[in-house]
């Protein structure tokens, strides 16, 4: 619409990052305002000092598990919601400046995730290269096009080196061809869009003291009621030796009956819970039948109801 300004889009940069090959799988990005950041605290920060209207981040990967920054930056500071995920496949490539020989390099630069997902091509191919860590892969390669890297070579994503006039001098160098990372759009707090049918919820639960039991007490809630995990982790509070929370992601809507019932009983049993969001999953893998389906769990809170008023 003429004089309204266009939806801004932060997300972990610098230009040429996988975040920002996945920033573009998301129709609305194209015709934003994009911002890379240099960090993934800068990213979800620009958010939340209104800099931003939605961040894109890494947070989990198939190869080398969760981004440790994404998971800690959202259980703490203002609250933030997932709106979205995004799958992309990892396919990286060797660049270094044109002329550059394979034989020649000395020191290769890229983001460790990176460097772990390339460990064996790096070992057969370069075994006398040293791996020098970057904060992106996106910023290795720059630091190579400019010259303040000190580095002969970058394992990047290979919309890198067009961005940066960088050759390719090997590509799908991943010793998993497989390899995946997920990313999530993250917005201020907001009603979350309407269930789906394939949906997901993201949370962060908060034990009170870390004491026998704990993490069986969080899963009872979700396993009587039947809600699937798709992933947990604990994560340290930063407070003091033996504080933990745990990242939840579970399948199924907030709006959905053993869902919500899920989240209450979580929160009785731990003294904070931070629900991230519900939002539609990008495989769009439907949800599992349950035995015990949302209408037994409404007719039970009716009956609950009559009883209390005297009509049980």
């Amino acid at each position: 619409m003429p004089g309204v300004p266009p939806a801004r889009y932060a997300y972990l940069g610098p230009e040429g990052t996988f975040a920002q090959a996945a920033l573009r799988t998301i129709p609305a990005a194209a015709r934003a305002d994009l911002q890379p950041q240099p960090s993934v605290t800068a990213a979800l920060d620009a958010v939340r000092l209104g800099e931003a209207d939605h961040a894109l981040v890494p947070i989990e990967n198939s190869v080398e598990g969760s981004v440790a920054a994404t998971l800690d930056e959202l259980a703490a500071g203002h609250p933030l919601m997932v709106t979205r995920e995004v799958l992309l496949p990892v396919s990286f490539a060797l660049l270094a400046k044109p002329g550059t020989e394979l034989h020649s390099i000395r020191r290769v630069a890229t983001h460790p995730h990176a460097a772990a997902q390339c460990r064996r091509w790096l070992s057969s191919t370069l075994p006398e290269a040293t791996v020098v860590p970057a904060l992106s892969t996106a910023e290795a390669a720059a630091t190579l096009a400019d010259g303040s890297g000190h580095h002969d070579a970058a394992i990047a994503a290979p919309i890198a080196a067009d961005r940066y006039r960088l050759a390719v001098l090997a590509q799908d160098i991943e010793d998993n061809p497989d390899a995946v990372t997920r990313f999530v759009l993250v917005s201020r707090p907001a009603q979350p869009p309407l269930p789906s049918g394939h949906d997901k919820t993201s949370l962060v639960a908060f034990i009170a003291d870390d004491h026998p039991g704990a993490l069986l007490e969080v899963l009872t809630e979700f396993a009587v009621r039947g809600v699937n995990l798709t992933r947990i982790e604990s994560r340290p509070t930063g407070q003091r030796l033996g504080r933990y929370c745990f990242s939840i992601d579970i399948e199924g809507h907030v709006d959905d009956a053993r869902v919500g019932e899920a989240l209450m009983g979580l929160r009785r049993v731990c003294p904070d819970v931070r629900f991230l969001g519900s939002y539609p999953r990008a495989d769009e893998r439907p949800e599992p039948h349950h035995t015990v389906d949302d209408a037994v769990y409404r007719d039970a809170a009716a009956w609950l109801g009559r009883v209390r008023d005297g009509r049980g």
